[in-house]
């Protein structure tokens, strides 16, 4: 039997396209510079970051992805993500602008082909038993989405 297909393994369902495509986009961009990232990680605080993208100095970034106006109004989960990098932006299509975006954070115009950054964030520097929690998290979700690809079946057996 012929497990998930790659797309299906990263992704978990709950995504529409423009996210997909803003997603894409942005992971574009952060591996212009220098990133490495991973989508949907489970942080420890119980929420899930839509990226965590990793600096080749070892700072951490999160973007929060924002598909619609009512996506952003439905949403107030976000300042819990500061604790658990050294920036932290949103990206969005660039229909919807960045003046509806609170300014505690940066902005990235996404869409599938691309990304630009039209606001840094600020940096908010995380404690080193934090960094070193998150780095351990990064790297443990990063190879489980490769064993994942390696051996789709794992996920459906529940062996992951």
């Amino acid at each position: 039997m012929i497990g998930p297909s790659a797309e299906e393994l990263l992704t978990d369902g709950r995504q529409s396209e423009t996210a997909l495509g803003v997603q894409r986009g942005t992971g574009r961009l952060l591996r212009t510079l220098g990133f490495s990232l991973v989508t949907e990680m489970p942080l420890a605080s119980g929420r899930r970051a839509d990226i965590v993208a990793l600096a080749p100095g070892g700072d951490f970034w999160i973007v929060e992805i924002k598909s619609s106006l009512a996506d952003l109004r439905a949403d107030g989960k976000w300042p819990e993500y500061r604790v658990h990098c050294d920036r932290l932006f949103f990206a969005a299509p660039p229909a919807l602008g960045r003046d509806i975006f609170p300014g505690e954070a940066g902005f990235i115009a996404a869409d599938s082909y691309g990304a630009e950054i039209l606001d840094e964030a600020p940096e908010h520097r995380m404690p080193g038993p934090t960094r070193k929690a998150m780095t351990l998290r990064f790297a443990h979700s990063a190879a489980r989405v490769l064993h994942s690809l390696a051996d789709p079946g794992a996920i459906r057996d529940g062996t992951l």
